[in-house]
């Protein structure tokens, strides 16, 4: 049996999806609650993914994701964390399985505008919510809106805004993502984790750290390249890395050292120089890649850059 503490009244709204088609199950959230991700999504790859609001009961969220592991449907899952708690009708509640199997659930005593509606892979659902369209305008956008699920994910937080959103604003929000299926790898099970904590407007910020993901995603792929001595994919990366971070030095450093170790020499050596510069401290690191593997470049390049250095 769980307690009821007004502490934890995240009232909010938030969605839970899965794209099969993608292999990602997940959730996004937005309240005007301190940090509301860390409260009310709980999400493990393979296993799939819970939200709890209203009055907050976290329990749900670890105790679900224990029963889904069991392979259980998402409504015995729901049911059971019901049962077990006293505060039931307090709560507002959601949950997808590894299958996309959904459940939710609105307790009576939810401050309104409350409500939720589900669908084939996916739950919105909304509490205290200025107007009772939240949740309609929430599915509606998210079978609406075309790219990733974590696009999708976001156009629904974005059209229960539209629609009023929490009766006393906004404060903060918050999208995980996941693979459907486990590899036991956490950097390939885990896509994203997303947060703004407090902010005065969290779903622009969540956009823009969602642009920021992207950006380091391609980046990421931009280091593997030049592990694996592909020096033409890593500048491709780093050139698409560029355009999601605008001036970000991390993203224009390393373009410019994959050009360094390519036919393309002078270009990055134009384009790190004014770097190196503002900033020493880069072209040291430079002059430190080589020891550790990670660049190779020609005696010639090798020179231009001792001559900067001294």
């Amino acid at each position: 049996m769980h307690s009821i503490s007004l502490l934890e009244m995240a009232a909010t709204y938030s969605i839970l999806a899965m794209d099969r088609e993608a292999g990602e199950m997940g959730g996004a959230v937005q309240s005007h609650f301190f940090s509301v991700g860390p409260a009310v999504l709980w999400a493990e790859a393979g296993t799939g993914v819970v939200a709890t609001q209203s009055l907050v009961n976290r329990q749900y969220g670890p105790d679900g994701l224990s029963q889904l592991r069991q392979r259980r449907h998402a409504d015995q899952v729901l049911q059971s964390l019901l049962e077990c708690d006293a505060g039931s009708a307090y709560r507002q509640a959601a949950v997808i399985d590894a299958m996309g199997n959904t459940a939710a659930h609105t307790g009576d005593s939810c401050i309104r505008e409350a409500g939720h509606s589900r669908g084939e892979c996916y739950s919105v659902q909304a509490n205290m919510m200025l107007n009772n369209t939240v949740w309609q305008a929430m599915e509606d956008a998210f079978l609406s809106t075309p790219g990733s699920l974590a696009d999708r994910l976001l156009g629904s937080l974005k059209a229960a805004e539209a629609e009023g959103g929490d009766i006393r604003g906004k404060q903060s929000a918050a999208m995980v993502v996941v693979k459907c299926r486990a590899s036991g790898n956490i950097s390939e099970d885990q896509v994203l984790d997303l947060r703004v904590e407090d902010h005065s407007d969290p779903l622009t910020e969540l956009t823009r750290l969602l642009t920021l993901y992207r950006g380091y995603e391609m980046l990421e792929r931009g280091d593997s390249a030049m592990e694996h001595g592909d020096a033409d994919a890593a500048k491709v990366w780093f050139t698409k890395a560029r355009e999601h971070l605008g001036g970000n030095p991390e993203a224009l450093y390393w373009h410019g050292i994959s050009l360094l170790q390519s036919d393309d020499a002078d270009e990055g050596m134009e384009l790190l120089s004014p770097l190196f510069s503002s900033s020493p401290n880069w072209l040291e690191l430079t002059l430190r890649l080589p020891e550790s593997g990670l660049a190779v470049f020609s005696p010639g390049v090798l020179t231009q850059l001792k001559k900067m250095h001294t």
